[in-house]
């Protein structure tokens, strides 16, 4: 008698491929998602940091300080604003067009995403920041007891 193979592999050497060629996909699919985040990162700088060493033209970045008072300029078309935002060392202008947040407003913190363009940020969105004591506006005239009422009844 005459023994013939019927070709292949083992299943145990089988699966074993399989494992290899599952592993290799895995970190193939690991590498190309780290290396599109890598090109859709926005590096955060404030403006000092900006000042010394800015990126590059056109790089998604945010910018973080505060908008300097008095600085805050309405432009004629009524959606493009111009400001500073300082860091207490350095300062730069940024323009946004659009609709900003209830809390924007001169003196108060905010982090800008945008881009450099020449020396001015150009901002596509901005983040108003409240600092701890933020009492909401409709909060704004009641007194402690009254607040403390309306936060009771949300309960």
């Amino acid at each position: 008698m005459s023994e013939t193979r019927t070709g292949g592999i083992k299943p145990k050497h089988q699966r074993l491929v399989l494992l290899v060629i599952a592993l290799v996909a895995l970190i193939g699919a690991g590498l190309l998602a780290a290396y599109a985040l890598s090109n859709q990162a926005s590096y955060f700088y404030v403006p000092a940091d900006l000042m010394k060493d800015p990126p590059e033209q056109g790089r998604a970045i945010r910018l973080g300080g505060m908008v300097e008072k008095g600085s805050l300029k309405t432009r004629t078309d009524g959606v493009t604003i111009d400001f500073l935002v300082g860091d207490g060392k350095a300062r730069v202008p940024v323009r946004f067009t659009g609709i900003t947040p209830d809390l924007f407003v001169e003196g108060s913190g905010v982090v800008a995403e945008g881009r450099m363009e020449g020396q001015t940020f150009v901002a596509d969105n901005l983040l108003a920041k409240h600092d701890e004591n933020y009492v909401p506006r409709q909060m704004g005239d009641m007194t402690e007891a009254q607040a403390k009422a309306v936060v009771a009844e949300t309960k």
